[in-house]
């Protein structure tokens, strides 16, 4: 059965039919949109506390009730793993919440993480019909968190049944969420799936790259538990392309193998003054402090920390290094951003959080140089003020500098947020393996397959930047491909 013709029988079921004449839709279109319960912002900025504190089980209840149940559901077309999203929506309406939690494993290896990180805003509630009625769309994210977090709370966690062993062995190559959906994916059809990590824990990006107060470590770690429930099975601390190749793999009885390295090649500007002690990357700055214990002065590695802290760039990875900044002590902690407010690529939610816990926003600003004392650590940065000129590629307005506007502020830690490369392990040691000059692995964008025979790619690897459910939808279609390929007369679905 195709996901549309699972979506319309579930429609079509007595219960559903009946919740939809239990209220008009114009009732339902009328009520307002649930507001997320929030720490406090002086007290949050100063703790790493998750911000969002989730819906209670009336709020959850009362936003599903808004959802008016499309016959043809497009926000299910803005989804990239193709979530059940009004089958769980209506169960959390009835009060069904294991139900729904259940709906959305189906198609979804991470929801408790994608209802927390996920840019539902551009993806399926930018689809949700309320929006053509000039009113605020379901709070999808928010039900998603919510259904997930009532499983784990409830301390019945469900396990999706996996097919029977058939004994083939599959490798995945990092345990981002690209890696971690393809896994689940596989595990389900009963192969036999081994994810290699090259840090000491499982998670990837979603441990190292996103900081508690946004999306708790203890979470990932649930989510790895089910996969693990489901036969996955990790080994850390092993690197593909440098403890194993591709070639030791295959001799090991890997049949396919699913990269999923990632991009964790920070990128910098190359001006002046970058290599002085204080200037880091946000991969660098984020990793230490996240995964490393790096905040706490008697760590191994403690990471340097700043009065007057600036960060470089507009996106979420920028925010959440300028909010951690703040949260370690800054007094003064900077956004330097070259376009506007309004075209940076980070949140809404992002940026509004950071503004109420206290972030400078200094847009339509671009460094130029770092200055050091006698020491060589960073004590100021050269701005040139940009104004916004014609659209790019990209649709936004380019920034051109304003002749002669020039400022110096001080600074005492840089942290650079613009951007990452492809991890090059992979490119650089999968022989004959076709590679895009900006070092990401060519795939055939329907099934993830590259070009070589038993390697499917995706994620950070593949797209150079990608968000976590985008990632987890490459892995997903990774897995219809490899499982068409390594199963004679089926059909991707």
């Amino acid at each position: 059965m195709t996901t549309e013709e699972l979506t319309a029988a579930r429609r079509a079921e007595p219960w559903r039919e009946a919740l939809r004449r239990s209220r008009p839709n114009r009732e339902r279109a009328a009520m307002p949109r649930v507001r997320m319960n929030e720490l406090d912002p002086e007290y949050r900025s100063h703790h790493s506390e998750e911000v969002n504190l989730g819906l209670t089980p009336l709020q959850a209840m009362q936003e599903a009730q808004r959802c008016l149940d499309c016959p043809s559901p497009t926000c299910m077309t803005g989804c990239p793993v193709n979530v059940g999203i009004p089958t769980f929506i209506k169960y959390i309406e009835t009060g069904e919440f294991l139900k729904a939690a259940a709906t959305l494993k189906e198609s979804n290896a991470l929801p408790a993480v994608c209802g927390r990180v996920c840019p539902q805003e551009r993806q399926c509630e930018a689809q949700c019909i309320h929006l053509k009625m000039k009113k605020e769309p379901v709070a999808i994210g928010y039900l998603e968190r919510f259904a997930a977090d009532c499983e784990r709370e409830s301390g019945h966690m469900s396990v999706p049944e996996t097919a029977a062993p058939n004994g083939i062995r599959i490798a995945v190559v990092g345990s981002g969420p690209a890696g971690l959906s393809f896994a689940g994916d596989m595990a389900r059809k009963g192969y036999d799936v081994t994810v290699f990590e090259a840090l000491h824990e499982p998670g990837g990006v979603l441990k190292y790259g996103i900081p508690a107060f946004r999306l708790p470590n203890a979470i990932v770690d649930v989510e790895i538990d089910i996969l693990k429930k489901m036969g996955v099975k990790f080994i850390l601390n092993c690197i593909i392309g440098k403890t194993l190749t591709r070639e030791d793999l295959r001799a090991d009885g890997f049949r396919g193998i699913f990269a999923a390295s990632g991009a964790g090649l920070p990128n910098f500007m190359n001006i002046p003054g970058e290599n002085l002690t204080g200037v880091m990357s946000s991969n660098e700055y984020l990793t230490r402090v996240n995964l490393m214990d790096a905040a706490n002065p008697e760590s191994d590695t403690p990471v340097l920390t700043g009065r007057n802290v600036a960060v470089i760039g507009g996106g979420n990875t920028a925010m959440d290094s300028v909010r951690t900044a703040r949260r370690l002590g800054a007094e003064r902690a900077m956004i330097i951003y070259r376009r506007s407010e309004e075209e940076m690529p980070a949140r809404s939610e992002e940026i509004k959080h950071a503004k109420e816990e206290g972030i400078e926003f200094l847009t339509l600003h671009n460094p130029v140089e770092y200055l050091g004392d006698e020491k060589g650590r960073v004590k100021q940065m050269r701005l040139q003020k940009m104004a916004l000129g014609e659209p790019d590629a990209s649709g936004r307005r380019s920034p051109v500098p304003v002749a002669d506007a020039i400022e110096t502020i001080l600074v005492d830690e840089v942290i650079v947020s613009v951007g990452v490369s492809p991890n090059p392990l992979v490119p650089n040691t999968f022989d004959n393996l076709e590679v895009s000059r900006r070092g990401t692995i060519v795939v055939d964008t329907a099934t993830m397959r590259s070009s070589l025979d038993d390697v499917y790619a995706g994620g950070d690897i593949v797209r150079g930047g990608a968000t976590v459910i985008l990632a987890m939808g490459d892995g997903r279609r990774a897995a219809a491909a490899m499982h068409a390929q390594l199963s004679p007369g089926h059909k991707i679905s």
